[in-house]
């Protein structure tokens, strides 16, 4: 069931953002060559003791850290650890907060030092893809239409777009209705309401779509060991269009 929300919840939600951009931030002015991805966890959780909110994931079905800390070829759920990162890795961090009974979520993949020019396309071009899934999220269109307006823009610009991993619904849940696929045709699905609070999420592959999980039962891997990455922003639909709840502070 979609749960919609209210303006003064939709409020509410944009304040738990407001901590989770202000700990992505935190954690991406962090990221260097020599920093073990355990400091980032470090970070995350220092800000939300400040805050005086929970760390989403900390604990959630059994995840053991309060960030996902994915490295190059990670797609998602990597476990921070005392992994240095190098020069011309890439790391994406998911981040979520808990806050007065709503929840906040969102992710962003950032340069370690210099990056290729490849890897440079393909961080941009997930960004776009957030940035069209984003867009279409409109009072009146269908569900498909934000996965298809991200299929579009990772595949034109010739990458792959992870198809066992998807967007969702968020609110007094982490995961609520719907799921949201980043591929598949348009004008399919529910239609899109005002009040609607989604987290939109594309994770893009430069080779293959496929992935496989690790050991560990949570870290998903590039089956053929290609780049991934991952960015996540949770929106409101409002009557005249989406509102990013999670932006940056400063970012308008």
């Amino acid at each position: 069931m979609v749960v919609l929300k209210t303006r003064a919840e939709i409020e509410k939600m944009e304040a738990a953002n407001r901590i989770v951009a202000k700990v992505l931030a935190a954690m991406a002015a962090e990221v260097a060559p020599g920093v073990p991805t355990l400091r980032l966890d470090e970070i995350a959780r220092g800000i939300c003791g400040k805050e005086g909110v929970k760390p989403a994931f900390l604990g959630y079905r059994g995840f053991p850290f309060a960030v996902c800390v994915s490295v190059n070829d990670e797609v998602v759920h990597g476990f921070p650890s005392k992994r240095k990162l190098a020069e011309g890795d890439i790391v994406s961090m998911d981040f979520g907060v808990l806050a007065e009974g709503f929840y906040g979520d969102s992710a962003v993949t950032v340069p370690v030092g210099e990056v290729s020019a490849g890897t440079g396309r393909l961080l941009a071009a997930t960004e776009e893809a957030l940035a069209a899934g984003i867009a279409a999220a409109v009072p009146g269109n269908r569900l498909s239409d934000i996965g298809h307006a991200v299929q579009t823009v990772a595949e034109g610009a010739g990458f792959s777009v992870v198809r066992k991993f998807v967007g969702h619904g968020i609110g007094r849940e982490l995961h609520e209705d719907p799921q949201i696929p980043n591929y598949g045709p348009p004008g399919k699905g529910l239609r899109l309401k005002e009040g609607m609070t989604l987290a939109i999420e594309p994770m893009v592959n430069a080779g293959g779509c496929d992935v496989r999980i690790l050991e560990d039962g949570w870290t998903a891997v590039t089956s053929d060991g290609s780049l991934s990455a991952h960015f996540e922003h949770t929106v409101a639909i409002l009557e005249n269009g989406p509102r990013v709840l999670s932006a940056p502070v400063g970012s308008g």
